[in-house]
C-alpha cells in the first residue's frame, strides 16, 4: 500500500502541470532518515548549478524588523549566498519590482490531506489512502503558491503525509517541505479516533493513532516514527470535528500524555498536543510537549505554565471565522459556536501576556490556500505586525527545530516570497502574494 501511495502521488504531479522554469535552481530534497533538527539539503540530480538572483524593491529582515532597500539576493544550489545592495556581478536576474521580499512562511498546523467539503463525516469510509493521495498533491500545490513552504502535517491516514514529504523532496510534485505527523495519537472513541459508526467499523489500533494506556501510547509513537513520522501529533482533550459530547473534556490520562513525551523524546522527536479544555492542557504542558494546538479553554494558570515551560501556542484562530458552519452537522456546529468565540478571547490574553506563538491554521477545517488569513486575526487580537510575521518564520522555525530557514540569510535555504506593499503597514499584503520560490526554484 505504501508504494502504491508514492505511485500515486507522483501521477498526481504529472495531472498539475509546473511552470516552465528553465533557468533556476531546481528545489532540494532532504534527506528522510533524522528528525527535523538533523535533515539536510542535498542537490537533486537534476538541480542547476548556476547561481541567480532575485531583485526586488524591498526586503524584510524579519529578525530586525527593518525593511532593507534594493536588495539583490543571490541563490545557488538552493540556498542563500549572499545579499547585496547592487548586481552581485555577471548572473541570471529574476526583477521582480515594486514587491516585499520574505523568507518563505511556515504553518505548523495543516492537514494536507482532508478538506471539510462534501459528506467529510463519512469520507473515512468513502475514500481510501488513495484519494488522500491524491488530495494530497493538489492541496501541496495550493499551499506552497499561496506562500507557504514549510508545512507540518499533523495528522493523517495511513502515513500519506510520509509519501507526501519524500515526493516533494525528491521533486515530483510541487509543494512545501513536509513536516509529517503520520496518525494523531488518542483513546478509543476520541477525537483522534473515527466515531459515529457502528460497531465493528473503522476499528484501529496503536498503529493507526488508537491506543489505551501508557504502553499502547508508547507502541502507538514508535509506529508512527517506524514509518516516517518527524513529529509526533496526541489528542489532549475533546474536540469540535467528532462526534463525542464534549469539546474539551481531557482524554489521554496525564500517564499516557507523559508515556507520549517520554518516548518521542527517547528518539529525539518533538510533541504537539491538540488540547481545547483548560484541564488538558496544563495536563499535556505538564508533560512536556512542544506546542498546544488551539488551546481554546487557556486559563491564568496555562499562561503562566506555558511561559515557565516555553510551550507554544498553535491558535488556528481564522477557522472561528472561516469555518463552514452550514456544512457542519448539528452536533458539531453547536461544539464549534460554543468554542470558537472563547478562543480568540483567550488568544488576546495569551498575546498580552507574552505567550509564544508560532503560526497555525488548521488547513482543511479552512480551505486550503487561505493560510495567511491567519495574519490579521493575530494582530487584532493585539499583536504587532512584525510579530505576527515572526509566529510563521522564526518562531515557526525553532518551533519545528529548523536553523536553515525562517529568515533570508546567507546559508539559509532559498525559501522566499514576494508581496505587494509593506506588510508592516498592512499585515493583508501577505494574502496577496506574488512570487514564490522553494528551494531555489521559482513555483509561482
Amino acid at each position: 500500500m505504501y508504494q502504491f501511495i508514492a505511485a500515486i502521488l507522483l501521477t498526481g504531479s504529472q495531472a498539475l502541470p509546473a511552470e516552465p522554469q528553465p533557468t533556476e535552481p531546481a528545489p532540494l530534497a532532504r534527506s528522510v532518515n533524522h528528525g527535523p533538527e538533523n535533515w539536510r539539503a542535498v542537490g537533486r540530480a537534476d538541480a542547476a548549478k548556476s547561481a541567480v538572483v532575485v531583485h526586488a524593491m524591498r526586503m524584510l529582515d524579519v529578525r530586525t524588523g527593518k525593511i532593507i532597500n534594493d536588495p539583490w539576493i543571490e541563490i545557488e544550489n538552493g540556498k542563500i549566498i549572499s545579499i547585496a545592495t547592487s548586481t552581485p556581478g555577471d548572473v541570471s536576474i529574476i526583477e521582480l519590482g515594486d514587491v516585499t521580499l520574505l523568507p518563505g512562511l511556515i504553518d505548523c498546523h495543516v492537514h494536507l490531506t482532508s478538506s471539510l467539503e462534501g459528506d467529510f463525516t463519512h469520507r473515512a469510509v468513502h475514500e481510501s489512502a488513495a484519494d488522500d493521495a491524491i488530495h494530497a498533491v493538489a492541496n501541496a500545490r495550493i499551499t506552497v503558491e499561496a506562500g507557504f513552504t514549510t508545512v507540518r502535517n499533523v495528522g493523517c491516514a495511513d502515513y500519506v503525509d510520509v509519501a507526501l514529504m519524500k515526493a516533494v523532496e525528491r521533486g515530483e510534485i510541487v509543494g512545501p517541505w513536509v513536516v509529517p505527523a503520520g496518525h494523531s495519537i488518542g483513546i478509543t472513541g476520541g477525537h483522534a479516533d473515527e466515531t459515529g459508526f457502528r460497531p465493528g467499523l473503522m476499528v484501529r489500533g496503536p498503529e493507526q493513532g488508537i491506543a489505551d494506556g501508557p504502553e499502547e501510547c508508547r507502541k502507538a509513537v514508535r509506529a508512527q516514527l517506524k514509518y516516517g513520522a518527524k513529529v509526533i501529533k496526541c489528542v489532549a482533550t475533546a474536540g469540535v470535528l467528532s462526534f463525542e459530547d464534549s469539546v474539551g473534556a481531557q482524554q489521554l490520562s496525564d500517564e499516557e500524555l507523559k508515556a507520549i513525551v517520554d518516548e518521542a523524546s527517547r528518539h529525539g522527536v518533538k510533541v504537539c498536543a491538540h488540547a481545547h479544555g483548560t484541564q488538558g492542557i496544563i495536563a499535556a504542558i505538564k508533560a512536556g510537549v512542544a506546542s498546544i494546538e488551539h488551546g481554546s479553554m487557556l486559563d491564568a494558570a496555562g499562561i503562566a505554565l506555558m511561559k515557565e515551560r516555553g510551550t507554544y501556542l498553535v491558535p488556528t484562530s481564522y477557522l472561528a471565522t472561516g469555518i463552514d458552519l452550514g456544512n457542519l452537522p448539528p452536533k458539531l456546529r453547536a461544539k464549534a459556536e460554543s468554542i470558537l468565540p472563547l478562543a480568540r478571547k483567550n488568544l488576546r490574553v495569551a498575546i498580552a501576556a507574552g505567550v509564544k506563538i508560532a503560526f497555525g491554521t488548521d488547513a482543511a477545517v479552512i480551505p486550503h490556500g487561505q493560510n495567511a488569513r491567519e495574519f490579521a486575526v493575530y494582530v487584532e487580537c493585539g499583536m504587532a505586525p512584525i510579530d505576527a510575521i515572526r509566529s510563521a518564520t522564526l518562531n515557526a522555525a525553532d518551533l519545528l527545530g529548523f536553523s536553515d530557514r525562517g529568515e533570508i540569510a546567507p546559508g539559509k535555504l532559498a525559501d522566499l516570497i514576494a508581496v505587494p506593499g509593506n506588510p508592516l503597514e498592512d499585515v493583508t499584503a501577505l494574502e496577496r502574494v506574488t512570487f514564490v520560490m522553494h528551494g531555489g526554484k521559482r513555483v509561482r
